[in-house]
């Protein structure tokens, strides 16, 4: 039997630093069980050797691949084509907002990984001190428990942030992912991050829309997080209020 094949036209994100952007159409015959990685992979061998995109593991492990397909946040590379077009029709891609464009799909995330470093995001585990693989020491879920606070599960595509409508109008918003970050490792163990959460550009500025958690391919669940990192920072008040240990 014949291979199916779909006639797509890719409208990609065109764009060097701060100039303006443009959509440039691709047309490609495609298999609609393909991936939207496949397809803006096939236009930068055979088409346009200059297209800037990131991607990596080819898993959804990495998180590189993140992008706006159709305006929604996705990783390409477990997007199928079918799941976002029928033949004949158009796909739009485009970068991550709220967020500088280096290059055509390139974002640069330095803010977004210098908050996560801030609120000491991802800790590492020394070799000589980790834990049996098989064990529950760690957390890999919201209900589990954990000494080396560490939310394994995020793999910072920074989706989260590009999905959030806060950062439109407040760039200096925390933001989903460190946000969860905070409420993982925990104030009461960890004090010295009560004052990323506890201000305006913190827990207090999320609007509750939900749309990190999603738009999250690790079921992080960022939007839930940040409500319970409330809970936490009303209870570290009332704690500090009345002297309680």
């Amino acid at each position: 039997m014949a291979e199916k094949k779909w006639n797509v036209t890719f409208l990609v994100n065109r764009q060097k630093g701060d100039g303006p952007g443009r959509l440039e159409p691709f047309r490609l015959e495609v298999n609609p069980d393909e991936y939207v990685l496949d397809a803006v992979e096939r236009i930068w061998a055979f088409h346009d050797r200059t297209l800037c995109f990131r991607h990596a593991c080819h898993h959804s492990v990495c998180g590189a691949c993140g992008m706006r397909v159709n305006g929604v946040e996705k990783l390409t590379c477990i997007t199928h084509i079918k799941d976002v077009t029928k033949d004949g029709g158009t796909v739009k891609v485009e970068p991550l907002r709220h967020f500088p464009v280096e290059s055509d799909l390139v974002i640069d995330m330095t803010p977004f990984y210098s908050r996560l470093e801030a609120v000491h995001f991802p800790q590492v585990v020394p070799l000589n001190e980790a834990p049996d693989p098989d064990s529950d020491s760690i957390a890999r879920d919201r209900n589990a428990p954990s000494d080396l606070a560490r939310l394994v599960d995020c793999i910072e595509c920074a989706m989260c942030i590009s999905a959030c409508p806060v950062p439109l109008t407040n760039p200096d918003y925390q933001g989903p992912a460190i946000l969860a970050a905070i409420q993982h490792q925990g104030i009461a163990k960890n004090p010295d991050l009560l004052p990323f959460a506890d201000n305006k550009n913190g827990a207090w500025r999320c609007h509750s829309a939900y749309e990190c958690s999603e738009v999250c391919p690790s079921n992080v669940d960022p939007g839930w997080r940040i409500m319970d990192l409330r809970k936490q920072v009303v209870t570290t008040r009332i704690k500090n209020l009345f002297g309680s240990k």
